[in-house]
């Protein structure tokens, strides 16, 4: 099926944009300070909603998992951080929640695994990270790592819930324990990874993980699917993407160069296997990477735009 263009409506630059879960709807972030909602299906599209309440660009956008109802989480440089939810009909959607904690642009929104409850991430300009996870009440607590990058935070990423090899060693009952650790990548060129422990989170790197000799734009965890080992990607304004492996829980990990774009990377992305990483560049162009069996990372394809 050749591919067909979506008109977003927006007036301004689109920045993210996210599939829901089903693959129903799109939801895409703009300068013009807009969310828009889009139903998708088949080769035709319509607009549903526009989300108004941010009073700057809105950077990113990222859906609930759907055990929590239709849910859709926001960040701007506004320093606000919005969560939506849909009413009765699919174009009315409220403000449930605003978060004004950081006191500059959030660049970055990340859902945590839907098996460690409604957990949202984000990281800001501020150096911080805070950590708001719904309560039964309807109330949200909040965990913060502070000063995490002190000179901004880019991005925010959960681990997969499950710790690696929890599938060949589980628990005598059977049973396997959840992890809640996250990768942030930030604009002092490093990669960190972070584990909440008795209520707070502590850096779990040491040192951070330094490969990168500019801004980092984008960290991505890679699905483990219970495999031993664990895998990320960061990306960064120098051009290159870095794939970083922890042999096991606790390990040092290991940065490679996947390849020099010799252009700013902005944003990656895994398949829902973890064996595929796609990856866009200052080029625009997207292009998927895999993992051959020696190790060595190939390109699978590109993307035309």
């Amino acid at each position: 099926m050749p591919p067909h263009k979506i008109e977003t409506g927006h007036q301004d630059v689109v920045h993210d944009i996210a599939m829901d879960y089903y693959g129903k709807r799109l939801a895409t972030a703009s300068s013009d300070n807009t969310i828009k909602i889009i139903g998708v299906s088949g080769a035709s599209h319509q607009q549903l909603a526009t989300l108004s309440g941010h009073q700057g660009p809105v950077w990113q956008v990222a859906w609930a998992h759907p055990k929590f109802g239709s849910m859709l989480a926001s960040c701007s440089y506004d320093g606000r951080v919005i969560i939506w939810k849909e009413g009765s009909k699919p174009d009315e959607w409220a403000q449930a929640h605003t978060f004004v904690e950081h006191k500059s642009s959030v660049n970055s929104i990340a859902w945590a695994p839907h098996e460690l409850g409604l957990s949202l991430a984000c990281g800001s300009s501020d150096g911080n990270i805070s950590v708001f996870t719904a309560r039964s009440d309807g109330g949200w607590d909040t965990t913060r790592i502070d000063q995490a990058h002190p000179v901004g935070v880019t991005s925010v990423s959960w681990a997969p819930s499950m710790a690696p090899g929890a599938l060949i060693s589980a628990g005598p009952s059977g049973q396997y324990e959840y992890v809640q650790k996250l990768a942030s990548g930030g604009c002092d060129n490093t990669v960190k990874v972070w584990k909440l422990t008795n209520g707070s989170w502590r850096m779990d790197c040491f040192p951070a993980l330094q490969m990168h000799k500019d801004w980092v734009r984008d960290v991505a965890w890679a699905p483990n699917l219970g495999l031993p080992k664990s895998t990320m990607a960061s990306a960064s304004q120098d051009g290159t993407v870095v794939i970083w492996t922890a042999a096991k829980e606790g390990e040092q990990w290991e940065g490679r160069v996947l390849y020099d774009f010799r252009t700013p990377v902005w944003r990656l992305s895994w398949s829902l296997t973890g064996n595929i990483l796609a990856v866009s560049d200052g080029n625009n162009n997207v292009t998927l990477w895999k993992e051959a069996v020696d190790g060595e990372w190939q390109q699978v394809t590109t993307v035309e735009p």
